[in-house]
């Protein structure tokens, strides 16, 4: 079986930032974006990114980078509308799609690869980045049969709806640390990260 494909959401506008694009925010010395889809691509799993259509150093960050990148026309939505671009966008035999948000730098090419490899041995189930004391967060791990309802949604609240009508289904994998909780979204949220030395590596 072909491995999951990684899809990063990189569409949202940066709206709590000031101004700033939170994921040109330097990271471990280069932009965020950039950081996470080289994360992505470590773990040897094909790799998309999800990009709006009026920020095109978002798409400057990734160059060189063995990607493919999506536009997202109606990016202004939200995050449905990211969620849809992406998974229309999969190659037609991709058994399950890890949706990454890459505004979480706390979580590392290992994780992604260490669920993966879980997802691998149970790919009928949901499987969900959690804490320690199983709190869930990110990345989570679609099988292909849900892409149908995933392209049903709409508005800004992700796959929440997807979530809860097949709860029985998710499998959740504790992350190391804050890795699966940790997304950056403001100035102060920056400035704490950066206190902190980059929880993640």
């Amino acid at each position: 079986m072909s491995s999951a494909s990684i899809l990063i959401l990189a569409a949202g506008a940066s709206a709590r930032m000031g101004g700033r694009d939170k994921l040109l925010e330097p990271v471990a010395g280069r932009p965020l974006l950039r950081l996470m889809a080289e994360r992505a691509l470590a773990t040897g799993a094909p790799v998309l990114v999800v990009l709006p259509p009026d920020r095109p150093a978002r798409a400057a960050a990734l160059a060189g980078l063995a990607l493919r990148s999506i536009i997202a026309e109606d990016a202004a939505e939200g995050m449905a509308a990211s969620l849809r671009a992406g998974i229309a966008a999969l190659p037609p035999d991709a058994p399950g799609a890890m949706i990454l948000p890459a505004d979480m730098p706390g979580i590392t090419a290992e994780d992604m690869a260490r669920m993966l490899d879980r997802w691998a041995g149970a790919p009928d189930t949901i499987l969900r980045g959690a804490d320690e004391q199983g709190r869930e967060g990110h990345p989570v791990l679609f099988p292909a049969d849900l892409f149908p309802a995933l392209m049903a949604l709409t508005g800004d609240r992700g796959a929440r709806s997807v979530l809860a009508a097949n709860r029985a289904r998710l499998r959740t994998i504790a992350l190391p640390g804050d890795h699966a909780l940790l997304d950056i979204d403001t100035p102060e949220d920056w400035a704490a990260f950066r206190a902190g030395e980059g929880s993640g590596g």
